[in-house]
């Protein structure tokens, strides 16, 4: 059910994005606003429901092997597409992305966080699997095993590797990069995961964990939003 049910958010955005294309290309702002939007949709409803399978046996197999699957389909499905803060601060500090049009891009990225976080809620008050039995009633997941510090440094250090990653493999076949990245990923989620979550993603980090943002602001802020946007500006510095 877990499965169907995110192949079908993913054949929906992509309907949806094709929709965007012929319907908006001529509006600027509109067509970078909801292609942005959806995409990040996609990558947070479906980050939600693999966040349930956590614990499906065999562990952590299943639910590496899934992480590797949907990351090698959101790199095929979502091109053109950042999906992340840090990620659309690039070509604005380089200076190919006017401020306004890469501000209206991470306000969709977050505008499509919360709306895949309502989605998911939605889908699992329906309990129609045994996963999802009990998602709604859970407040903070508290995904910070280890003092906050320590949660800074991993997520700075894993948005340091993944940007570097990116900017090494650009001159890769897409084909092949998307593999190298989708294997990097998973990498980072077997290596950190237990710890913070590895999500070095702040739109993302904000649709898995909202109450944690809410009870905790100013520590999980600094570590999901502070911290891979620091290590996005190292990496800008450096290269």
């Amino acid at each position: 059910a877990s499965l169907l049910l995110m192949a079908g958010i993913v054949a929906a955005v992509g309907l949806c994005r094709r929709l965007t294309r012929r319907r908006l290309r001529s509006h600027q702002r509109l067509y970078t606003f909801f292609l942005e939007m959806f995409s990040t949709f996609q990558i947070c409803a479906c980050t939600n429901e693999l966040c349930l399978l956590g614990t499906v046996e065999p562990r952590p197999h299943t639910a590496l092997t899934l992480t590797y699957g949907f990351t090698v389909l959101h790199g095929l499905t979502l091109t053109g597409s950042t999906c992340n803060p840090c990620g659309t601060l690039q070509p604005m500090w380089g200076g190919g992305m006017s401020v306004e049009m890469g501000g209206l891009k991470i306000v969709a990225q977050f505008v499509a966080a919360a709306l895949a976080r309502m989605f998911m809620r939605f889908i699992w008050s329906l309990e129609m699997t045994e996963p999802r039995f009990g998602a709604l009633s859970q407040g903070c997941g508290n995904p910070m095993q280890t003092t906050e510090v320590q949660a800074f440094c991993i997520e700075l250090l894993f948005s340091v590797v993944f940007q570097l990653t990116v900017l090494r493999v650009e001159s890769v076949n897409p084909k092949y990069r998307v593999h190298l990245i989708a294997l990097l990923i998973t990498m980072l989620v077997y290596a950190g995961g237990n710890l913070t979550g590895a999500i070095f993603n702040p739109a993302l980090a904000f649709s898995l964990h909202p109450n944690c943002f809410y009870e905790k602001f100013l520590s999980y802020s600094l570590v999901y939003w502070i911290a891979p946007s620091l290590g996005k500006f190292l990496i800008l510095d450096v290269f």
